[in-house]
């Protein structure tokens, strides 16, 4: 499968010979025990805890995503342990912080894998690419709340909603019909190095080519602030709109130095490009004029009950930090975790096989945000929809939807293409 092609050399760069196989004692049962219940557990469960481990970004370029993330999950299970856990058991995060570093990832995931019982947050493409095979050796389910189509096919880890290329796919879709581009137009094309920048920039392609339109690539690293020069060769080339997958202050910097330059044209992003921190820097009113964003989960300005209710839990709780879209990410995952473990519990197998079973048997799941999701092959995307959304000052998450669920028709050519 072509989204998979990049897996091979990130996976081999990783040393995780070190990590235990699933027996370990530490932090639970022995693999293959059972419980005064008659339930089998295993690493990570113990009589009155289950043990999940969250590896993030908290202090990397993404982390304004990863605090929201972790903090939003925090939320839910912290509600869920209230109204009395699962299977009789809290359920417990063990959390490390990667930095957005792939060796940081793979030390930490090293040292809590005895420890856990599953992964209930994994984020970072990079990172997520460099555990596979550990995950799967260890038998280990993780939930990756990124959206990177290179990782799927691999049975344990499951990725929430739409991929960062079907999202780009259904995007620039979007964006041709929205900003009326013809056959021969061309399109700039910035995308960061790396797992998610690549899997995004497949999507693209591949829709740039379908409506006939001429792609002006520029790349830039996870830690380039600047993106002047990058703007520069886009307006010299005479680009009629810009599609783009990078972190939120080069956001900033792209449509605030498109703008001031004269390249007043639409931008479509990919979701992690977009935090509403960026309405309080001088670029507010160009992003609010330019900017589009392909995202996964709907704007948190919509009238949902559950959009709602986590915005109204998520503000009373961290009051100093704004709503996001990557709180619905923790929110999501903190949910998907919880639907799983109960479904676990039901079958009376906290194995981690048995956990792995249980998330594959979610056909039709529902977590209030999304249309239902099937979890049940992981060589698919749970679901191929994307809303577009665009910042606007003063709704929660700074985003207004312009488009709900949708699926551009050249998608289904590409994921027959691509083996899905």
């Amino acid at each position: 499968m072509n989204r998979r092609k990049s897996l091979a050399a990130a996976a081999a760069a990783t040393s995780l010979a070190v990590v235990l196989a699933g027996c370990s004692t530490k932090g639970g049962e022995p693999a293959g025990s059972t419980d005064k219940a008659g339930i089998k557990t295993g690493p990570g469960i113990t009589k009155d805890k289950i043990s999940v481990g969250v590896l993030t970004d908290l202090s990397g370029p993404v982390a304004p995503l990863g605090k929201s993330a972790l903090q939003a999950e925090q939320l839910y299970l912290k509600q869920v342990n209230a109204a009395g856990g699962v299977c009789g058991r809290t359920v417990d995060l063990v959390v490390r912080d990667h930095g957005y570093d792939v060796q940081k990832a793979v030390s930490a995931y090293a040292e809590i894998e005895p420890q856990i019982a599953a992964l209930g947050q994994l984020s970072g493409s990079g990172q997520t690419a460099a555990l596979l095979d550990g995950i799967e050796k260890d038998k280990l389910q993780s939930i990756q709340i990124g959206a990177s189509g290179t990782v799927l096919g691999k049975p344990h880890l499951r990725l929430m909603a739409s991929t960062y290329d079907i999202n780009m796919v259904n995007g620039v879709g979007f964006l041709v019909k929205a900003s009326k581009l013809k056959k021969g137009d061309k399109v700039g094309h910035v995308y960061i190095e790396g797992e998610y920048g690549g899997n995004a920039a497949e999507g693209a392609r591949f829709a740039a080519k379908k409506a006939g339109l001429t792609l002006v690539a520029q790349t830039v690293k996870p830690t380039d602030k600047d993106l002047t020069a990058q703007v520069t060769a886009l307006r010299a080339a005479g680009v009629k709109a810009i599609v783009f997958s990078g972190v939120p202050a080069q956001t900033a910097s792209l449509v605030g130095v498109a703008a001031a330059t004269g390249l007043k044209v639409p931008v479509l992003a990919s979701a992690p490009a977009y935090v509403p921190q960026l309405l309080a820097t001088p670029a507010k009113q160009a992003l609010e004029k330019m900017l589009y964003v392909a995202s996964p989960w709907p704007a948190l300005s919509v009238d949902e009950p559950s959009v709602k209710k986590l915005v109204d839990d998520y503000t009373k709780a961290y009051p100093k930090d704004p709503v996001n879209q990557a709180a619905q990410a923790g929110n999501g995952a903190g949910a998907l975790l919880v639907g799983t473990l109960k479904a676990a519990c039901e079958a009376k197998d906290l194995s981690r096989d048995g956990i792995s079973k249980a998330l594959r048997g979610l056909t039709a799941y529902s977590d209030g945000f999304h249309e239902p999701q099937d979890f049940s092959d992981p060589t698919k995307a749970s679901s191929t929809k994307t809303y577009i959304v665009q910042p606007a000052a003063g709704l929660p998450g700074g985003l207004k939807q312009i488009q709900g669920a949708a699926e551009d028709p050249a998608l289904a050519e590409y994921l027959a293409a691509h083996g899905n």
